[in-house]
C-alpha cells in the first residue's frame, strides 16, 4: 500500500491530502536527446500505437471517421457503443441540431442531449459500426458502459472488436446489489479473447482489484473535464497525479504478486494541453485518454461543440456542454502538428516528444521516473465560462 499522507480537517476526522496534475512539474535531468532519439510509441498487449492516446468515447468528437482519423495518426480511437451512431443510421441531423442549439456562450441545452440520447440503442447498428471500423483496418476499440456489458458485448466481439473498453465514471471489481445479477468482471474477462481495458478507478486499492480481473489496462480518473459537474453533483473530484500515482503503485504491486503481469495504466480526466499529457504519464500513466482537447480539429463530429457522455444521463447529467471552439487545424494537426499558437493545445503528442528529449529520456518508460517537484500554476487557466468540476 502506498503511504497516505493524512491531515486533520476536525477532531478525529482525517482527509488524505492529494495533488492534481497542475501542482506537480518535471525537472530535467542531467542529459539531454536528440528529437530524433526519442520514441513515444506504446504498446498494449499485441498492439502498438506510436502515440500513448485513447480518445475518449464522447461523440462529439469520435465518429466511425474520426476513430479511423485518430488510428491513422498513431492512436486508437475509441467508439462509443451505447453513443448516436448505435442509436440513429445516420445522426447527421442529430449533430445539426446540437450544434444549432449551441451558441457563443454555451452549448446545447442538458434537456436537448437526453432527448437525442433517448432513441434506444440498437444492437445491429453497434454491428455494423464495428464492423466498419474493423474493414478500415486500423486497431479497433469499443467502449461499453458496465451496465450494459452484458446485453452489448456479444453484438461488439462477434463483429472482431480488437480491444474492449468497459468504461463508467467510477467502476469497481465488486458491484454489491439487492436487485437482479451484478456483472462479475473477473469471470467475465476471463472468458474473452479479446483483451479488456477498464475504468474508471480512483484509488490504488481499486485500480489494484481491476488489475485483478485479468484487464489489460486500467483507466483512472473520473474523467473531469473543465464542464464536469460530478463535484457538485456528487461531491466525487479525484485529484489525478496522486490517484496516477497509486494506481501505478498497484501496477507495481500486482507485477510483482503476478510474476511478471503488467497492466497498462490510462489517465483519464481533466488533461486538456500537452503539458498536462506531459505530467500525467511522469507521474505512472502509460497512456492518456484526451476528449475535449480533440474537438477544436477540422474533422470532429461535433463541429467543435464537447460533451461527455454523462451530460446526456436521463435521471442524473453531470456535466454542460460547451460552445463551438474555433477548429485550429486538422486532426493530424492537434495530435501531431505542427502548431500555429502557442497555448499547448495543437501539436500535442510533439510536444511530449520535446518534452522527453528535452529532459533526457528515450521512450516513455524511462521517461516514467523523470523527476517531479510541487509547485502549482503551471497549466494555462480554463477559458471564461468553463464549469470546473
Amino acid at each position: 500500500m502506498p503511504v497516505r499522507d493524512n491531515v486533520e480537517i476536525g477532531l478525529n476526522r482525517f482527509a488524505r491530502r492529494g495533488y492534481d496534475l497542475d501542482e506537480v512539474s518535471l525537472v530535467p535531468s542531467r542529459r539531454t536527446r536528440d528529437l530524433d532519439d526519442v520514441s513515444t510509441a506504446w504498446q498494449i498487449d499485441a498492439f502498438r500505437f506510436e502515440i500513448p492516446l485513447i480518445s475518449s468515447p464522447s461523440d462529439a468528437v469520435v465518429s466511425p471517421a474520426t476513430a479511423v482519423a485518430i488510428g491513422a495518426a498513431g492512436g486508437l480511437g475509441v467508439l462509443n457503443a451505447e453513443g448516436l451512431w448505435t442509436r440513429y443510421d445516420d445522426p447527421t441531423d442529430v449533430y445539426r441540431q446540437l450544434r444549432g442549439a449551441a451558441g457563443p456562450d454555451g452549448g446545447p441545452p442538458t434537456s436537448l442531449l437526453q432527448e437525442v440520447y433517448a432513441e434506444p440503442v440498437k444492437p445491429d447498428l453497434v454491428t455494423a459500426r464495428v464492423k466498419e471500423l474493423v474493414d478500415s483496418g486500423v486497431t479497433t476499440a469499443v467502449r461499453i458502459s458496465p451496465q450494459h456489458t452484458v446485453q452489448l458485448a456479444p453484438a461488439v466481439l462477434a463483429a472482431g472488436v480488437d480491444l474492449l473498453i468497459i468504461q463508467g465514471t467510477i467502476v469497481s471489481a465488486e458491484h454489491v446489489t439487492t436487485t437482479g445479477e451484478a456483472l462479475n468482471l473477473k469471470e467475465f474477462i476471463a472468458d474473452l479473447d479479446v483483451p479488456v481495458i477498464v475504468g474508471g478507478a480512483a484509488d490504488y486499492q481499486t485500480a489494484l482489484h481491476l488489475m485483478r480481473t485479468g484487464a489489460a489496462g486500467v483507466i483512472v480518473g473520473v474523467g473531469a473535464d473543465s464542464w464536469s459537474t460530478s463535484d457538485a453533483v456528487m461531491g466525487i473530484r479525484v485529484p489525478l497525479a496522486s490517484a496516477i500515482a497509486d494506481a501505478a503503485a498497484a501496477r507495481r504491486d500486482y507485477l510483482d504478486e503476478t510474476g511478471g503481469r503488467y497492466v497498462h495504466v490510462i489517465a483519464n480526466g481533466r488533461i486538456e494541453t500537452s503539458g498536462a499529457i506531459a505530467r500525467a504519464l511522469a507521474c505512472g500513466a502509460d497512456a492518456v485518454q484526451l476528449g475535449e482537447p480533440l474537438r477544436s480539429a477540422q474533422e470532429a463530429p461535433g463541429g467543435g461543440v464537447w460533451w461527455d457522455s454523462v451530460a446526456a444521463h436521463p435521471r442524473l447529467p453531470r456535466g454542460g456542454a460547451s460552445a463551438p471552439a474555433v477548429p485550429r487545424g486538422t486532426l493530424e494537426e492537434v495530435l501531431l502538428g505542427p502548431a500555429t499558437e502557442a497555448d499547448g493545445r495543437t501539436n500535442l503528442f510533439g510536444a511530449l516528444r520535446r518534452t522527453m528529449a528535452k529532459t533526457g529520456y528515450r521512450d516513455l518508460k524511462e521517461f516514467q521516473r523523470v523527476d517531479l517537484v510541487i509547485g502549482g500554476g503551471g497549466e494555462t487557466p480554463p477559458s471564461p465560462g468553463h464549469l470546473v468540476g
